[in-house]
């Protein structure tokens, strides 16, 4: 059972850190990457900082430990030649006392020799070790320097990758369709041009009716039948035609030969030719007024 445990366990925390790692962000995670390797060479700094610290302490000890071993030295010199003098003159008492000061003194001297022997050893230990601790702290800040160089190269990498996503997204929306509710920019674009092409033969079928044609030809017929009013005023009032007064009835008799082209074999154009010729020709059928009348 406990077996069964772990490994359910073991596959829930695998299968919960995949997922996370799909959805975690990856310029957080830079940011904290980089947070962790500032807060490591904070630490390095402090271990190396205590090193250093030691080995001066340790110098310090062992400058101290000299400089005692100097005094010891000049007291028990001073002590043996005062136990010497005390001999010649016979002071035993003196002497001895002497004696046994020097050697008090020759016995702290030989204490404060192992002493420093060892602090010259841990010394000698500690300098190396300070000297391991300056060469890591400067490798790792280099090392350092080195990520936050890569960090923003990485992060201008990220916003490329995003950019380079949003585009892919934004291309493949306008191919693709999103749902069955939404079309494709490509179907919007052949409805539009279909429904275009539609309205464009509807126009161009209305242009070219019967009814339109006929219109045409009646306008015609209108201007023709006013510029010959107009040649009958000019003609009473004595001035000249202007030129080209015979163009309206080469137009209309262009409308009338266009309309019976469109209209042969439906049984129209002849009614049609008949009609449109007499309303061409209003000079010739109507009297012209006495010249008296346009006073």
């Amino acid at each position: 059972m406990i077996k069964l445990f772990k490994r359910w366990w073991r596959y829930t925390t695998a299968r919960l850190t995949g997922k996370f790692e799909e959805s975690a962000d990856p310029k957080v995670q830079l940011e904290q990457a980089i947070k962790e390797a500032q807060d490591q060479h904070r630490r390095l700094k402090e271990q190396a900082a205590n090193i250093i610290a030691n080995q001066k302490q340790t110098e310090m000890r062992l400058s101290r430990a000299l400089e005692d071993y100097e005094k010891v030295s000049a007291n028990a010199r001073q002590a043996v030649v005062m136990a010497d003098e005390a001999n010649r003159k016979g002071d035993s008492t003196k002497a001895l006392e002497y004696t046994q000061a020097a050697e008090a003194f020759a016995n702290r001297m030989i204490a404060l020799e192992r002493e420093i022997e060892d602090l010259k050893e841990l010394h000698a230990q500690a300098g190396q070790a300070s000297e391991q601790a300056k060469h890591a702290v400067a490798q790792n800040a280099q090392a350092m320097q080195q990520k936050l160089a890569e960090r923003q190269r990485l992060l201008g990498q990220l916003d490329q990758a995003k950019m380079q996503e949003q585009m892919n997204t934004a291309m493949a929306a306008l191919s693709e369709t999103v749902n069955d509710e939404t079309p494709s920019f490509e179907q919007i674009r052949e409805k539009i041009e279909l429904r275009y092409a539609k309205a464009q033969g509807a126009t161009e079928l209305a242009g070219g009716s019967l009814d339109t044609k006929m219109f045409e030809i009646e306008q015609a017929a209108m201007h023709n039948e006013a510029r010959g009013r107009l040649d009958e005023i000019r003609a009473q009032l004595g001035l000249p035609a202007p030129d080209g007064g015979g163009g309206a009835a080469a137009e209309l008799q262009n409308k009338i030969e266009e309309l019976k082209a469109s209209t042969e074999g439906a049984g129209v154009a002849a009614d049609t030719a008949d009609t449109t010729e007499a309303a061409a020709q209003p000079a010739a059928t109507d009297q012209s007024p006495p010249a008296d009348d346009l006073g």
